[in-house]
């Protein structure tokens, strides 16, 4: 049943066209579950993230726009740059997919119906759980990459061409939420 909840709210899983880094992508959302206090529907009413006040984007409506984009913005830069900047399609997608995933052991209910920071949050930040996540499920170094390096940890190291796609993907959907410039 948690795999089928899961599926449900990811449809973005079937983009991965290697069915094994699939059926990782997904153990590892999976794992995480069972690991969490959440459950799959309350990502779809939690806000993405603690840092904004009355966070009006939920998680999986911000998650599932850092996978669009993210695929978007590699399709479009192997369409003019193809021969100099190749991408792995699937990286990034699963990539983008369990980037925040960590966040699930970040995260826990808080006595009002909504979340807060965990203990364990307030020790280890979701990249960190995260590459544990996608460790414990075996999937692909280049994919941990992206969870170990999609946040603020990611600027100490260097980036692979699909890590930097998603971190961008990632802030240019978080930052107009903390940053924005009302005029």
């Amino acid at each position: 049943m948690l795999r089928t909840e899961v599926k449900r709210i990811w449809p973005e899983l079937e983009w991965i066209e290697d069915e094994s880094l699939r059926e990782k992508t997904t153990d590892c959302w999976v794992r995480a579950f069972e690991l969490s206090p959440l459950e799959p529907a309350d990502l779809e009413r939690i806000p993405f993230t603690l840092k904004v006040p009355d966070c009006p984007v939920t998680f999986m409506a911000h998650k599932r726009l850092v996978v669009h984009v993210s695929r978007d913005a590699a399709r479009k830069t192997m369409e003019f740059c193809a021969d100099a900047l190749p991408i792995d399609i699937d990286t990034v997608v699963a990539g983008a997919i369990v980037a925040d995933v960590g966040k699930l052991l970040e995260y826990e209910a808080d006595p009002d119906g909504g979340v807060r920071q965990s203990a364990r949050g307030k020790y280890l930040r979701h990249p960190f759980t995260g590459v544990s996540l996608a460790m414990e499920c075996d999937l692909p170094d280049a994919v941990t990459h992206i969870v170990a390096t999609h946040a603020g940890e990611g600027n100490m190291v260097a980036r692979t061409t699909e890590a930097w796609i998603v971190h961008h993907a990632d802030f240019m959907t978080y930052e107009p939420f903390v940053k924005r410039l009302e005029l």
